[in-house]
């Protein structure tokens, strides 16, 4: 288990997944692990795991709750060093009719609910006790290239990494760090319902592992696997040749595509 200075930190999404294993980890090193999620049953379930780990209920998309929350965590603890915010959903839009409200669900978690935990957070990071505290917003490597069916998730998560790369210049005078982590695919319950290759497919616990490793160093930005990244490059160098190897391709017939087109 990898070794940690004390801490409070305040993991989002942690009933299942990447946070779940975060939570479980961090709480191992003997941190203060307040763990949030909407799943009472499953946060439970966690805090019986490690006596580290405390559950806190909310839905980060609830404006006027998240207020409650902040009085909550307030009273679990003065002040906190670290939050991890990995709360996220992800819907896929499905042509040629897409469920348009999809976009603003997906934004209402990724980004919106995000931004609320964001704000709650700040008043008890200033009273850290560490040198620097420290905001860690897990985004995703989707930002890096366009991927079909993926507007909303990719636009929230690519909001997400603006907000955060805008919020550390701000928050550089108060001495609060501010990290984006860019994960590939880990095999969790949400990348599950996936019904398309995920290339270079990571299992959740050493996900949670090169993540507590890397952010360590307090890096601006970490992005993984490298071998994801390096692929996703392409996308920028050779954008057609990308949007040839990722588009769906058209099931209408060759000879049916002739007499549309007057041929």
């Amino acid at each position: 288990m990898i070794a940690t200075a004390r801490k409070v930190i305040w993991i989002t999404g942690a009933s299942s997944g990447l946070g779940r294993s975060l939570a479980l980890q961090l709480a191992a090193s003997g941190n203060q692990v307040i763990a949030s999620a909407r799943n009472q049953a499953e946060l439970n379930k966690l805090a019986e795991l490690d006596a580290n780990i405390t559950p806190l209920v909310c839905d980060i998309t609830d404006d006027k709750a998240m207020d409650v929350v902040r009085d909550q965590m307030a009273q679990i603890s003065p002040q906190l060093d670290q939050v991890i915010l990995n709360a996220g959903n992800c819907e896929y839009l499905d042509f040629p009719e897409p469920d348009w409200a999809a976009v603003r669900r997906v934004m209402e978690v990724n980004f919106f609910g995000t931004v609320n935990c964001v704000k709650i957070a700040l008043p008890l990071l200033r009273k850290s006790s560490s040198d620097r505290a420290h905001v860690v917003a897990v985004a995703s490597q989707v930002t890096a290239a366009p991927f079909p069916r993926a507007e909303a998730y990719g636009a929230s998560k690519a909001a997400m990494r603006y907000f955060f790369d805008s919020l550390r210049m701000d928050l550089a005078a108060e001495d609060i760090d501010v990290t984006v982590v860019n994960p590939g695919f880990v095999d969790t319950p949400l990348t599950r319902k996936n019904d398309f290759p995920m290339p270079f497919l990571m299992q959740v616990d050493e996900a949670a592992t090169r993540i507590i490793k890397n952010i360590a160093a307090r890096p601006r930005t970490y992005s993984f696997p490298l071998r994801l990244s390096a692929l996703l490059l392409l996308s920028k160098l050779m954008p057609g040749l990308w949007q040839k190897m990722v588009a769906p391709k058209t099931d209408v017939p060759a000879k049916q595509s002739e007499e549309s087109a007057g041929k």
